[in-house]
């Protein structure tokens, strides 16, 4: 499972509708409207690493309203129960 976050900048005029739009993408498993440099952000989790840049250009960079995206790929995650395992380790 390949994990991404990406950063979304949007058009003032698709702020109010962009949000529910992303959450709609296969392969985008969370969005997120956020303050800051970037509008939106996007968690996004495909089964094989070849299948993000189809989610990422092909669907989230071609949708009306999309400005300019940044993705980062993860070279792991961590759940808060897994970090709550790590730390238990030996009590």
């Amino acid at each position: 499972m390949t994990h991404a976050v990406v950063l979304i900048e949007a058009e003032r005029a698709a702020m109010a509708t962009l949000g529910g739009v992303l959450a709609d993408v296969e392969g985008v498993a969370e969005a997120y409207s956020v303050t800051g440099e970037w509008d939106f952000v996007a968690i996004v989790r495909v089964r094989r690493h070849e299948e993000l840049a189809g989610v990422v250009a092909g669907n989230i960079g071609q949708l009306p309203g999309v400005v300019r995206t940044q993705t980062m790929v993860a070279f792991e995650a961590f759940s808060r129960h897994d970090l709550e395992a790590l730390f238990s380790v030996g009590q």
